[in-house]
């Protein structure tokens, strides 16, 4: 018999992030679905952020107690309830009425950070002033550095914790599944025009009454009256910089005291330069196989990553996450935390706040019975000793840290 997901709308009843991208799938208007769902390209990078989490199998202990477990982490000296939070994903609001508001709201409510995306539909001042939390903000490196620094310094006064400045979108990337939707830039064809009207619950509750979202947070960087999501978008392509480099990361280091982080990196002689650069952490990432096709997975370059730059400042990563497992597969590899994508785009489409709590509340449930699975009832002693690559079958890379703590050990026995 064919096994089917959850066909009905009551988020409660979704039992993984597949029965909620199912929702969402119904729920959506085809071009908003399509947005949400592609990759550049022949969608390759997208198929390996997914692939990548197959080659990589447990390895249980046993007669371990673990009746209570423990999936808390420390980020930036603050304890964070799970090991992952939500990442910045732009057009929240056109997925459901005020989404930025929704997400960082289900983030807080579950005690883990919210990332705000650039283009997000609400003032981030009033994002953090609704939601509460741990809000983080997601920058790009405009060639208007001004309008940046205005940025900056209105995101200091509201309280954001950190600014995660995205460094890989400096020349956009191809969706070709997106582009086919519109018939000219942002002119839906006339069949996405018609599928417009076959999805009412989401027109009623995203274009009624005053149609598209508008941007919130980009102000004098748009021509007056373009600050819809429909208006604004190819204005932004011109406005992100080519001609970004090392050089604008430590003239925001100079100008922002608080948390920095970059987005972007994919590999350990960046992650260097990044240390150099003088950034507090950073997160590995192929945009979510949407800018370079055939990149490697954030998963495969993680290992060395860490090798090279763990303890000197927070390596994070993105891609492909949909398992509670897949999480702790990358933090048994060192990472320190994981941003959510998709998986919580899923849950806002599906249902708002209500489906954006439910797909956290779905991850994190996964994560403790992995857990007491695994036989480790704390994730701070979970490590590459827990896992095993599947096409050689022998142990992953240890750590220097792991190493030392063998050789200390052998030293003891």
């Amino acid at each position: 018999m064919e096994r089917r997901l959850y066909s009905g709308r009551d988020v409660k009843r979704a039992h993984s992030i597949d029965d909620l991208r199912a929702m969402a799938r119904r729920r959506l208007p085809n071009f908003c679905f399509e947005y949400v769902e592609g990759g550049a390209e022949d969608e390759a990078t997208l198929r390996r952020n997914r692939d990548v989490f197959g080659e990589i199998a447990f390895l249980p202990r046993t007669l371990v107690n673990v009746e209570k477990r423990n999936q808390s982490v420390t980020l930036f000296g603050a304890r964070s309830a799970s090991p992952f939070m939500i990442g910045p994903t732009g057009y929240s609001g056109l997925m459901f009425r005020e989404g930025d508001v929704k997400l960082a709201s289900a983030a807080a409510a579950a005690g883990i950070p919210f990332v705000l995306s650039n283009v997000s539909t609400v003032a981030l001042e009033e994002v953090v002033r609704r939601a509460g939390g741990r809000v983080w903000m997601q920058v790009y490196m405009y060639r208007t550095r001004e309008f940046l620094a205005k940025l900056a310094r209105r995101a200091q006064a509201a309280g954001i914790e950190a600014l995660v400045v995205t460094t890989d979108s400096a020349v956009f990337g191809k969706r070709e599944w997106d582009l086919r939707n519109y018939i000219a830039p942002l002119k839906l064809d006339w069949r996405n025009k018609f599928d417009v009207l076959r999805h009412p619950r989401w027109a009623a509750n995203v274009l009624w009454p005053h149609g598209m979202p508008r941007f919130a947070n980009l102000g004098d960087l748009l021509p007056p009256g373009q600050n819809s999501v429909k208006g604004a978008t190819i204005t932004l392509g011109q406005q992100l910089d080519p001609s970004l480099s090392w050089d604008e990361i430590r003239w925001l280091r100079d100008l922002w005291p608080n948390r920095l982080i970059i987005k972007g990196v994919l590999g350990a002689p960046d992650a260097l330069r990044a240390v150099q650069a003088g950034v507090d952490g950073i997160v590995l990432s192929n945009h979510g196989g949407r800018q370079l096709d055939s990149a490697v997975s954030p998963m495969d370059v993680l290992p060395e990553v860490v090798e090279q730059v763990g303890g000197k400042l927070s390596v994070m990563l993105d891609g492909g996450f949909r398992r509670g497992s897949e999480i702790l597969k990358a933090i048994a590899l060192g990472a320190d935390a994981v941003l959510l994508g998709r998986a919580t785009t899923y849950g806002l489409s599906a249902g708002g706040q209500a489906g954006a709590e439910r797909a956290i509340e779905i991850l994190q449930t996964e994560i403790d019975r992995t857990l007491g699975l695994l036989g480790c009832p704390n994730i701070a002693g979970l490590d590459s000793g827990y896992l095993r690559y599947l096409r050689h079958a022998s142990p992953l890379p240890q750590t220097r840290t792991q190493a030392r703590h063998a050789h200390d050990e052998a030293l003891l026995a």
